[in-house]
Formats: structure tokens, C-alpha cells, sequence
């Protein structure tokens, strides 16, 4: 199985996969797809059950059609993650997605909706648009979140300092 990340695809070396920030990995049924620092950024879990396959996108902001760095942004990381997804196998049919993330991290005085929930709302239209259900969250509120996504299984496991954790 290759692993797809923003930059070039390299081979799987170990059992688990780090997501950085503003990128995106997809894994088998023996990995576990991890990352942490989620504020405002959302983080978008994918699996297909079927075949086992697991991709995790970890991004910054929500729009960035016409720019380069398609993993930092939320419309165009899950839409190259599911190609990615589908290259190994899986079918955007069967599908299913987690979101954690889109905190609010500062007060800003504004009448605008935060980046969090900028990101959540392109995350929640860009799946809906790729007929891709959302089958849990974990988003909003004021703190930090790490996420682990375990190939096996589909669940994502989503830690906070401040909020405990729980099992997507």
C-alpha cells in the first residue's frame, strides 16, 4: 500500500502514520492514521469497511480552489483524499466520515463565524457534495484536540486536554 501525504507517496514503514498539519495520509486495515494541534483546524477521518481502507486529512482553512497546497485546505484536501482513498481501493459509495476539530480557539470581536466553524461548514458541504455521510463529530467548543484513526475498525479516537476523550 502506498501512503499518500501532500508531498510525494512513500512507502509504508510502520504500522502508524502521522498526519501533519495541512496534509492528509491514507492507510490499510494494519495501520493507525494519527495527528495532533487540531484547534481550528478540522480534521476529516474517511473508511471503507469493505476493503479497509483509512484516510485522515488534517486542514488549516476552508477554500482553496485554484491554490497549489490542496492538503491546507478543507475542500480540496477531502476531495484528494478520497481520489487517494479510491486509487487503494475504495469506493466513495461506501464511505463513511468523522470531523473533529473547528474549535474556537480566540475571541475575535466579529460579526463573522470563526475559522472553526468555516472549516467544519466546507468540511460538512464538501462531503455532502461527494455524497459522502457524515456518521459522527466532534467539533466546536474552545479547545485542542489529537485525533487517532484506527484502520481496523474505523474508529476515531479523539483526545483533549480539557475535554477528556471519547470514541467516534
Amino acid at each position: 500500500m502506498e501512503i499518500y501525504t501532500s508531498g510525494p507517496p512513500t512507502r509504508r514503514t510502520t504500522d502508524r502514520i502521522k498526519v501533519g498539519i495541512a496534509d492528509f495520509a491514507v492507510g490499510d486495515r494494519e495501520s493507525t492514521l494519527s495527528t495532533s494541534g487540531l484547534g481550528s483546524c478540522v480534521g476529516v477521518a474517511l473508511y471503507d469497511d469493505r476493503v479497509g481502507v483509512a484516510g485522515l486529512a488534517h486542514a488549516m482553512l476552508p477554500h482553496g480552489e485554484g491554490k497549489s497546497d490542496e492538503a491546507k485546505y478543507v475542500d480540496t484536501a477531502v476531495g484528494a483524499l478520497v481520489e487517494a482513498m479510491e486509487r487503494e481501493g475504495a469506493s466513495r459509495r461506501r464511505l463513511v466520515a468523522k470531523l473533529a476539530g473547528g474549535s474556537t480557539m480566540f475571541e475575535f470581536k466579529s460579526t463573522d463565524e470563526s475559522v472553526g466553524d468555516r472549516n467544519v461548514d466546507a468540511a460538512r458541504a464538501t462531503l455532502a457534495a461527494l455524497a459522502v455521510p457524515v456518521e459522527a463529530e466532534d467539533v466546536g467548543g474552545d479547545h485542542g484536540r489529537s485525533l487517532e484513526l484506527d484502520g481496523a475498525t474505523g474508529t476515531l479516537h479523539v483526545r483533549s486536554a480539557s475535554a477528556g476523550q471519547q470514541m467516534l
